[in-house]
């Protein structure tokens, strides 16, 4: 098989969460969906996929249908079904400790308590993966981290959101062709 790059987002299927900060990774694949011409999209392995070319790569566009503490069943099943390393393996997913607005491309590293990257790592058996982070900043107050990211963003909040998953599925891409070192110059 080809050089088939993996880009899965990370969110909560159903409309009680669409636009909420956890679904950044639905979000940020959905645009790069629209980006590569991807309008078809089918159901295996646990994952709603689409697929498209990016400067003659082939990418795999993924959004698990399982919710994000058990996403790691599906993105197991794809990378074996497609035959992807973990090298060609780029996570899309919100994160608390990076401010909101801001993305940031790492190569493994933990999980942070994010129980989506917990549960890829589990079934994957490395950490060793691309993460394109979507920062959401942590909850004002008092305010639950639960209640904080399955909460959509208002006025302000929102527009940065909607930057920071417009520059993750830009910042994958860019990944995609160029490699981490280069993303990591323009992006982080």
């Amino acid at each position: 098989m080809s050089e088939t790059f993996l880009i899965v987002g990370l969110g909560n299927p159903g409309e009680e969460y669409e636009g909420t900060r956890h679904n950044a990774g639905f979000l940020a694949v959905d645009r790069i969906a629209d980006e590569l011409g991807a309008r078809y999209w089918k159901t295996e392995c646990g994952a709603l996929t689409a697929k498209g070319t990016y400067r003659d790569v082939d990418v795999v566009l993924a959004k698990p249908q399982s919710f994000m503490n058990t996403s790691g069943g599906p993105v197991k099943r794809l990378v074996d079904a497609y035959g992807v390393p973990p090298e060609r393996l780029v996570v899309i997913h919100d994160e608390l400790d990076i401010p909101a607005g801001t993305i940031r491309a790492k190569l493994g590293g933990g999980h942070a308590g994010h129980n989506g990257l917990r549960s890829i790592c589990d079934k994957l058996g490395t950490r060793d993966w691309h993460r394109m982070r979507v920062g959401i900043g942590r909850p004002p107050g008092r305010m639950p981290v639960v209640d904080w990211v399955l909460s959509a963003p208002r006025k302000q909040d929102a527009e940065d959101f909607e930057a920071a998953t417009a520059l993750a599925a830009e910042a994958a891409l860019h990944l995609v062709a160029h490699g981490l070192e280069d993303t990591q110059q323009r992006y982080n």
